[in-house]
């Protein structure tokens, strides 16, 4: 059995940065968690929305999340008040009253080259009972003809409801994984049929990164 390492975080550090740009010693575990159910609580309740990343920023008396989305309206509404809903929910959910929330949204730039995106349009599609192989032929060519230099898609499950599981593999390009300079936009994700759960993996090779300016940079603070 492949001993697989998660693409974005072999990359950390090189030409990706961190989703999460705080640092603190004292409460660190209880922190993460808390990043973690907020994405989790975002992506369920936005899941119209196209999300493609979101990033937390902590101050001892704020906290800032920037929501990168295909669909920014979704999640704005009119007049703001949809952000605004946002705001007290989690307020209340992860008892923030005391803290200052600031929730910024960004489009992006182009969606058939974001993974997340695409994986979501994916799950939609085959969650409608459209045929698995379909999907997967017209998501890598919608990939490739945005710009990508290779895609790779993997579905796991009673496919078709066929009653033994299987894993289904599609892919155009070249996809260096070993290659750390390579841009490569990976996610992963669970689509729910009546036949039972599938299971999405979609890799995305954008080209690599020579410019060293491009390298992210730590700007994690100690606020204890």
């Amino acid at each position: 059995m492949g001993h697989k390492v998660n693409p974005k975080s072999f990359r950390i550090g090189l030409n990706i940065t961190w989703l999460s740009k705080w640092y603190n010693r004292k409460h660190y575990a209880d922190l993460v968690r808390e990043d973690i159910l907020i994405r989790k609580y975002l992506r369920k309740r936005l899941k119209d929305a196209g999300i493609d990343k979101v990033e937390i920023e902590r101050s001892p008396t704020a906290m800032s999340i920037i929501i990168t989305a295909a669909r920014p309206g979704i999640i704005i509404g009119r007049g703001g008040g949809g952000i605004e809903e946002i705001k007290k929910d989690i307020a209340q959910k992860f008892d923030f009253a005391k803290q200052n929330i600031k929730i910024n949204i960004q489009e992006v730039e182009n969606p058939n080259l974001s993974a997340e995106v695409m994986l979501n349009f994916m799950i939609a599609d085959i969650e409608k009972r459209m045929p698995f192989r379909r999907v997967m032929k017209q998501t890598i060519d919608r990939i490739m003809k945005a710009g990508a230099l290779g895609v790779r898609v993997t579905m796991s499950g009673r496919l078709n409801g066929a009653e033994i599981a299987r894993t289904e593999n599609l892919s155009e390009g070249k996809i260096p994984l070993h290659t750390l300079r390579a841009n490569i936009d990976y996610t992963r994700g669970c689509a729910h049929t009546t036949y039972g759960s599938i299971g999405l993996k979609l890799w995305i090779y954008k080209g690599d990164v020579f410019d060293k300016e491009t390298k992210p940079e730590a700007n994690h603070k100690n606020f204890n």
